[in-house]
């Protein structure tokens, strides 16, 4: 079975989500200042800009180090991340493509709720994820962290096959790219914890890079933000 000789993992911008959940959270509120579907939530300005740094670090790889495969989640803020980036790269790059499997955690019927209102309207929820852990808890219709897993692992094996050799670049959700670790590293789910707690949350435009040695990907680094504007 072939392998990609590198693949990227870029986690979208900032998104007008990213921002009003913690806020709405923070003050114990049961509405966030976000509305309309998770797949459609925009970038906030400060999500562009990052796409745009993005976009400048890319254009500054020797053309024999660029993406040769583009594959993003069908979510706006992921394919808008990647909109901008290429087209503030300044260089051509592969027009992207979309991947279902490469979507963020479904959340069912728990999608664009404030803890609060999970708690007021699904009040066994937490006695739920408590019994079932974290792990293999699943909100009412969505997905567990198992589930993600059992998906991008057909993602990967489809992508060994159809691009071996070639430089993929994927841009998706934290999630995906943390469980991508325990697919790509066989984790099991303290290892993955224990990753997340060493690296931190995935953070917004940051980049995780794995390269083919000896036939397997092996982790470059994880988690970076060394290309974004700092301060």
């Amino acid at each position: 079975m072939g392998v990609v000789a590198e693949l990227v993992l870029v986690r979208h911008g900032q998104s007008l989500a990213n921002v009003a959940f913690p806020a709405a959270d923070a003050e114990g509120l049961l509405e966030a200042e976000v509305s309309g579907r998770d797949a459609e939530v925009p970038l906030t300005e400060l999500g562009e800009q990052q796409a745009a740094a993005l976009g400048e670090w890319l254009g500054q790889l020797p053309e024999g180090e660029r993406p040769q495969v583009v594959i993003t989640s069908p979510y706006l803020r992921a394919r808008e991340t990647w909109r901008l980036a290429a087209e503030a790269s300044g260089v051509e790059l592969p027009a992207p493509t979309t991947d279902d499997r490469l979507v963020d955690r479904l959340l069912g019927d728990l999608e664009m709720l404030t803890r609060a209102a999970v708690a007021q309207r699904f009040p066994d929820e937490a006695r739920r994820r408590s019994d079932a852990g974290e792990y293999r808890y699943a909100p009412p219709n969505g997905e567990s962290f198992a589930d993600i897993e059992v998906r991008l692992g057909a993602f990967l094996d489809d992508l060994n096959r159809d691009h071996d050799g070639e430089r993929v670049i994927v841009v998706a959700h934290d999630a995906v790219v943390l469980m991508m670790r325990a697919v790509i590293e066989k984790l099991d789910w303290d290892g993955v914890v224990a990753a997340e707690r060493a690296a931190g949350n995935v953070r917004n435009a940051s980049l995780s890079r794995f390269v083919a040695v000896d036939g397997r990907l092996e982790l470059a680094y994880y988690n970076s933000v060394d290309h974004l504007p700092q301060g």
